[in-house]
């Protein structure tokens, strides 16, 4: 039997279909025409939203070519080669047919399939066309089977040729509909519900799940469509994802959580990172990576760049020197992921070539017209709601907009002009723990954009927030509060009226103490964030933060909190009292056990700042890791393959550690500028 790939990653309406070999047996090439056939005519079982009438009509056609596949089987005919080449083209023709059945019955396409009915209705026509032009080469007639079967696939001959497959008027219709309410949206007036739920109910689209699978098909085909820069239809689809929005949050009352990938909930849902941001850049042209790529050095480059250095006929790896195995790239998708969500988070934008980047400005302008006005629709319609609304509908609108939010920057600004902050920092008092985590989870939301996070001040948000920091319902609305604590102190002059809050810097450090990794990194690198202002330095140590940290560097497996760790205690060995706690802590091993086994670039630089301001504040440290005979390759390691930042830092202790040795071997050791004595190890 042909073994059919599955594709994971077609694209709707799109066929790949593959053309069987020349050389394929007769045996084999009947047997997965079978199988073929048997796969098309299971979907009778299946439910269409649309096209029902030219779906009926190919698997009936299809079903009875399969009872004549069947025939030649149990006979054990044997193939003829005019006979060969028409099953070939009929497995072609019907591998395209299970695809186009595959998308027309996808879970959370019917919106999609219905407004490209009319091309689907042509797909099915040239289709059936392509079996009948099959079927005129077939020998029919020297093919020992029952007359009657002979007659069945003559009939389907004639009427496969002549089959209309046209659009169904049904179809026809509700698609018009859709395209009038969008109409009305792009001219800023707000459909009837009851007019809405017309073409939902044609569609079977009956509860908030129904809708929310809508909406994560038309996001997910949107990023598709950027990523393969093919943006032709985008505009349609924002427009389409605005209406699916606005009928879940405001045709559907009751929340329904059967999708477990659409709740936004858990450590997946928001992890922080204290990151260097100089990590996002190319080591070969010192841009941001638009598409970073991992050679089998494990190095990562941007795509455009590592090529052109292949292309220039090289075969080392640029920053390590090594000789490739191959010139293989391997996607690095995750690493992709984090720099546009730090590019979104702040603002920036990529550009490549002249042309900013899809993935940063589509998120800050709305898709199309009609999606921004159905928006603006349906914040204004939660804003009222949060205010307004029964218990269960405050919660409903605090989880829409919490959803909302994710999706881009347009969003979240037509949430804050609608008047969200305000009523969702009055549900953080709730005595309802979903109430309360949908509520910390939506201005945190809502913290990324600058405007947010002022009115969320500005409406006296600060103390509400930490005292769900302090003592919220459930840990992940803790975790959630310290990560909107993280995007509030990106804002100067608010560090230091989170730190005025006795509880806020003292409940982040207890939360270091939560085992999930998701909470202690949204705390290690809220603190660090509040460390920006010097004046939180001691409310930072006197809370017991650093034994905290180096027991997470000699205990967790995890690069991102390890060198989110190594940041906090790189920003508090800047000055004395915390060089001294650092050391009475017993870190530096620690430290120097981390730079040599640090996965990350920033991890090693932030060791190499702790070590070189230790240095400065106590010559026994200087003494200890001059003795050490494996610290001085990895500094220089630094030096050549580390940012400038991290390369500068690794010469000043270089020097340090080179005059040392100097002055030690000649008798004259200078004293020790720290007043008071530690033990270092």
């Amino acid at each position: 039997m042909i073994q059919r790939i599955v594709r994971t990653d077609r694209r709707i309406l799109t066929f790949p279909a593959v053309h069987p070999c020349e050389d394929i047996s007769p045996g084999t090439l009947l047997s997965s025409l079978i199988c073929l056939s048997q796969n098309v005519c299971n979907y009778q079982s299946n439910f269409f939203a649309t096209q029902r009438r030219n779906a009926r009509e190919a698997i009936r056609q299809i079903g009875i070519l399969l009872i004549f596949f069947e025939e030649i089987r149990d006979h054990q005919l044997v193939l003829s080669d005019s006979l060969v080449l028409c099953f070939s083209e009929l497995h072609l023709a019907f591998q395209k047919i299970q695809f186009l059945f595959e998308d027309c019955t996808r879970e959370g396409a019917r919106l999609w399939i219905l407004m490209k009915s009319k091309f689907i209705a042509t797909q099915f026509r040239v289709l059936i066309r392509a079996i009948a032009t099959a079927l005129d080469v077939l020998p029919l007639n020297r093919i020992n089977v029952g007359r009657e079967v002979k007659e069945l696939v003559e009939l389907v001959s004639k009427q496969a040729r002549k089959a209309k497959f046209e659009l169904d008027p049904e179809d026809e219709w509700a698609s018009k509909q859709v395209l009038l309410i969008l109409n009305y949206f792009e001219k800023g007036i707000e459909p009837e519900v009851s007019f809405i739920k017309r073409f939902l109910d044609y569609l079977d689209i009956r509860n908030w799940s129904d809708s929310a699978k809508e909406i994560k098909f038309l996001e997910e085909e949107i990023d598709s469509q950027f990523s393969d820069c093919d943006e032709r239809e985008v505009p349609f689809l924002s427009s389409l994802l605005g209406l699916m929005s606005y009928c879940r949050g405001v045709i559907f009352e009751t929340l329904d959580y059967r999708i477990s990938d659409q709740i936004d909930v858990g450590c997946n849902m928001e992890i922080l990172s204290c990151i260097n941001p100089e990590d996002f850049r190319c080591p070969i042209s010192l841009e941001l990576m638009l598409d970073p790529v991992t050679v089998t050095t494990g190095q990562t480059y941007d795509r455009s760049s590592i090529e052109k250095w292949f292309k220039a006929g090289n075969t080392i790896c640029p920053k390590t020197g090594e000789k490739l195995k191959n010139t293989g790239l391997v996607p690095n998708t995750a690493f992709r992921k984090v720099i546009q969500q730090f590019c979104s988070d702040n603002g920036i934008s990529l550009s490549k070539s002249g042309s900013r980047s899809r993935d940063i400005t589509r998120t800050i302008i709305p898709g199309s017209p009609a999606a921004e006005e159905a928006t603006k629709f349906l914040s204004r319609f939660l804003a009222r709601r949060l205010v307004f609304g029964s218990i269960e509908q405050k919660n409903k609108a605090a989880y829409e907009i919490r959803l909302l939010a994710k999706w881009n920057i347009f969003n979240r600004s037509c949430l804050i002009e609608a008047g969200a902050v305000l009523p969702i920092i009055n549900l953080l008092s709730s005595s309802d723990k979903c109430m309360q985590e949908n509520a910390i989870g939506a201005l945190l939301k809502l913290s990324k954009h600058t405007t947010g996070k002022k009115v969320a001040v500005d409406s006296g948000g600060l103390k509400p927030i930490v005292a769900v920091l302090a003592k919220g319902l459930s840990f992940e609305a803790k975790q959630l509060a310290a990560a909107t604590i993280f995007y509030l102190a990106s804002v100067k002059g608010y560090r230091k009226l989170i730190g005025e809050i006795p509880e806020a810097i003292p409940a982040l450090v207890e939360l270091i103490k939560e085992r999930p990794t998701c909470g202690k990194k949204n705390a290690v690198a809220a603190i660090f964030a509040l460390l920006l202002y010097p004046g939180n330095h001691q409310k930072v140590l006197a809370s017991g933060t650093v034994p905290l940290l180096i027991d997470i560097l000699c205990s967790s497996d995890k690069d991102e909190l390890i060198a989110d760790s190594l940041a906090v205690v790189a920003t508090l060995a800047e000055n004395v009292d915390g060089a001294v706690e650092i050391l009475q802590a017993s870190a530096l091993s620690v430290i120097t056990r981390n730079l040599q086994s640090s996965a990350s670039r920033a991890g090693k630089e932030y060791c190499v700042s702790i070590l070189l301001c230790l240095c400065k504040h106590g010559v026994q440290v200087v003494e200890v890791l001059a003795k050490d005979p494996a610290l001085m390759s990895e500094l220089y390691s630094v030096v050549t393959e580390g940012t400038s930042r991290a390369s500068s830092k690794a010469r000043s202790l270089i020097k340090i550690l080179l005059k040392f040795r100097e002055t030690s071997s000649s008798g004259s050791i200078a004293s020790a500028p720290c007043e008071r004595p530690v033990h270092v190890w």
